[in-house]
């Protein structure tokens, strides 16, 4: 329980605190429909359903105002950077940004499902009222109509006894919002699914900009102020009475006719700070995509790998970080994520492409179809911004493990690692790096051992070999493969990447490797840092729970995983 509460509990507790918010506003305005006194008369025509279309709305708006947040690149950044006074633990919840964006989608979804079933429920019992089926009562109310033009006597909104609840949904602004609301939600939700995000992130994109149809929608769907509560009247309407003498109203002092108005609407209120904050942060996207970006230099690495050097004006980076790139030649809407492999110490940034989708293999044929020498296609970039990686110098100790293209932000890291040992930087205060790589292909180590041998001799001829601790895994191979591996066996560099250090063949044992980072480091925080697959994740986010220790003293292990 220990080990559970340092990797989890802040996470747990946030949580904790976002569901009780969701558990409190439905309950309140549950029992708030079906016990206000005001309400009396209108659950007479929808019974309990009233509450089971208001309590959810409640909470919709709640979560409405939180889902637009999460997305908020530049508001993240800041407040990464404001929380380094508050410690890892405070800073690693941002990095949760799409999980909680998620969870917070998923509720919305399941509010919105329970929400319309009630309104339909709602608009037929609405139109049975009205024709009398429910009794005398019912039927007095949805013939109160209004006297002066004033809005205020009329409780039943179906205009008359030839409406549908198709006629309904389509003639007024409820129910024609709510349908718009409905459709986007669904289309958003569906295309969101990750085997359509991987496959077609196109649709994925431009799908989940129906937000802005969505949020448009919500604005406005309130307005028709369809649920209607009675209005105080002077004299007083006594209910208890006058509920089984509608015959008498307005012919008695008692039982004045009842007065009702609907709900003033509330969700505006709830959104439009979120709103005004987006609208800011896709302002400053677009600033900063007019920026001037210049091409130091393109190479096309084996494995389909596109190494773009560029240059931008003011742009500052840190370790680990990573930009949104956006190429007008193949698409004006769409922007992608890129970790930086530069370090910050560097004059440009360097961003490493691999083919896998639709725009970088477009744009990987572009740069192959230049001519020699000329600049690349016009490109803007928005960034940078933070991640998990950028507090790797936080721990005296490190495990950074990468997975194919998954080592991007651990090559911005060990180059800064070596820029801070050839500047003699005194801030430097981490002490061990363990760095692990898998690969599936030979191919996909070549652009990367440069800078690993770079490195191996720096640490050798700074007495220094024993600060960084490197693996490197192909996990697939084939017979000629293994057969050349084995007759250059011993030779005193790797066949593979002619690095001292030799390839390991197969998945690393994590049990080990663990158990020899606590030994090796007893009384120590090892950050433990990941860049790949939800499988890879679930598996070393276990292993930190597993070998963290309880007491102070000894080694604990912190999980922190890239999110895009």
């Amino acid at each position: 329980m220990g080990n559970w509460i340092i990797n989890h509990g802040l996470e747990s507790f946030i949580l904790v605190v976002w569901m009780g918010i969701n558990i409190f506003l439905f309950v309140r305005f549950y029992l708030f429909y079906d016990l206000g006194p005001q309400f009396f008369y209108t659950r007479q025509l929808l019974g309990s359903a009233l509450a089971w279309a208001r309590a959810p709305a409640a909470v919709l708006n709640f979560n409405c105002m939180l889902i637009l947040l999460p997305v908020c690149r530049n508001l993240l950044s800041l407040l990464r950077g404001s929380f380094v006074c508050c410690g890892r633990t405070m800073r690693k919840q941002l990095d949760k940004n799409l999980t909680f964006h998620k969870l917070v989608a998923y509720m919305i979804a399941l509010m919105t499902a329970v929400h319309t079933v009630a309104h339909l429920l709602n608009v037929e019992w609405y139109i049975n009222s009205r024709h009398g089926r429910y009794g005398p009562l019912p039927g007095n109310l949805s013939k109160l109509e209004d006297e002066e033009d004033d809005h205020t006597t009329f409780l039943n909104p179906v205009p008359s006894d030839s409406t549908t609840p198709t006629i309904f949904a389509f003639t007024t602004i409820a129910g024609l919002t709510g349908v718009v609301i409905t459709l986007a939600l669904i289309l958003m939700i569906t295309s969101s699914m990750e085997v359509i995000r991987r496959s077609y992130f196109e649709v994925f994109w431009y799908t989940h900009h129906l937000f802005i149809i969505f949020f448009a929608g919500l604005v406005f769907h309130g307005a028709g102020r369809i649920v209607r509560g009675q209005l105080p009247t002077n004299p007083p309407h006594n209910t208890t009475f006058c509920k089984d003498h509608p015959d008498k109203w307005g012919e008695i002092p008692e039982c004045p006719i009842p007065q009702f108005a609907g709900g003033f609407p509330q969700t505006w209120m709830w959104v439009i700070g979120p709103m005004v904050i987006y609208i800011c942060e896709r302002l400053l996207r677009f600033i900063r995509y007019l920026q001037t970006v210049r091409y130091k230099k393109i190479v096309m690495h084996p494995s389909r790998v596109l190494e773009l050097q560029l240059v931008k004006s003011g742009f500052k980076m840190d370790v680990g970080q990573y930009v949104f790139l956006n190429c007008p030649e193949i698409s004006q809407l769409e922007w992608h994520p890129f970790t930086m492999t530069s370090a910050p110490e560097e004059d440009f940034f360097t961003i490493h492409i691999r083919q896998a989708g639709d725009w970088t293999e477009k744009l990987i044929k572009m740069v192959e179809n230049l001519p020699e020498g000329s600049q690349g296609p016009k490109i803007g970039v928005d960034g940078p911004f933070g991640t998990a990686s950028e507090d790797v110098f936080d721990y005296e100790v490190s495990m950074l493990v990468g997975a194919g293209i998954g080592v991007t932000p651990f090559a911005s890291i060990l180059k800064s690692i070596w820029y801070k040992f050839k500047d003699s930087n005194p801030k430097l205060h981490t002490r061990k790096i363990y760095f692990y790589w898998l690969c599936r292909e030979t191919h996909a180590f070549e652009w990367f051992a440069d800078l690993l041998q770079v490195l191996e001799k720096e640490m050798e001829e700074r007495g220094l070999k024993d600060f960084l601790t490197y693996k490197l895994f192909l996990t697939g191979w084939d017979h000629t493969h293994a057969a050349h591996v084995m007759v250059h066996f011993d030779k005193d560099t790797d066949v593979i990447t002619g690095l001292k250090q030799k390839t390991h063949y197969g998945r690393p044992n994590w049990e080990k490797e663990f158990e020899q980072v606590r030994q090796e480091n007893p009384s120590s925080v090892v950050g433990t840092f990941l860049c790949g697959p939800a499988s890879l994740a679930k598996d070393l986010e276990k292993k930190c729970v597993k070998y963290s220790d309880v007491d102070p003293r000894k080694t604990k292990f912190y999980f922190n995983k890239e999110n895009f």
